[in-house]
């Protein structure tokens, strides 16, 4: 089994999740007491989230190679960014701590092509939706086409993310926002939508939407499982 290194704490609310995920697909997948061989390294997202507001990749970028290369010393042998936002620097993270990042939105690519499906919608963070690193991914790699919220929602399901979800909380009223803006995407074309932020799953679930839901949190911490397990 290799050894898997999560960055976490991005937040510790979808980072629970990661652990609780991994775990319990090791020990489906092998039985008997068996659990992942792990570290994380939790940062202090209010340092990290201050630093994405302020649009300082480049620092951003520093903290998570250091963070990279400190689990590569501690024996992990692969990446696992617990945050899709921070995906934004995985090329870099595997260029300059020399350890493979596995990409939760190539992993989330393979899940969408399995159901056959060519447009999606997707939600997260304003960062990952309207900058291109994450899209791009799904477009080059699985020829999927994107389709993102309107600004005004865009405004809404970022601010619920960093204000609710990332401190625990968890609104119904926050759920039918979420909801109706997904109806407006499936409106557009959307065969699916990416939750494209480890905190929505928290949220939102299959059983709220009428179109397949790709949980990233879940998609990611059961790759994660996988890529360890097999030779």
């Amino acid at each position: 089994m290799k050894t898997i290194g999560l960055i976490g704490g991005m937040s510790w609310e979808s980072s629970l999740e990661y652990y609780k995920i991994i775990n319990e697909t090791v020990k489906s997948k092998l039985g008997d007491l068996h659990s992942a061989k792990c570290i994380m390294y939790s940062v202090d997202f209010e340092e990290i989230e201050l630093l994405q507001h302020q649009g300082k990749w480049k620092e951003l970028t520093d903290i998570m190679v250091a963070t990279a290369k400190a689990l590569k010393s501690a024996g992990a042998d692969f990446i696992v960014i617990c945050t899709n936002t921070m995906h934004k620097m995985a090329e870099d993270i595997e260029n300059e701590a020399g350890i493979r990042v596995l990409h939760i939105a190539e992993v989330t690519g393979e899940k969408i092509i399995e159901k056959g499906l060519k447009k999606v919608g997707l939600l997260g963070t304003k960062f990952t939706m309207e900058q291109d690193f994450y899209k791009k991914v799904l477009k080059d790699k699985f020829n999927i086409d994107v389709i993102i919220p309107e600004e005004a929602d865009r405004e809404i399901v970022h601010k619920i993310i960093y204000e609710e979800l990332c401190k625990g909380i968890l609104k119904d009223t926050s759920r039918e926002k979420y909801k109706e803006i997904i109806s407006k995407l499936q409106a557009k074309g959307a065969e699916g939508v990416v939750l494209g932020c480890t905190e929505i799953p928290l949220l939102i679930k299959q059983k709220d939407v009428s179109v397949p839901v790709f949980d990233t949190t879940t998609i990611h911490g059961v790759a994660a499982v996988e890529f360890s397990i097999t030779e």
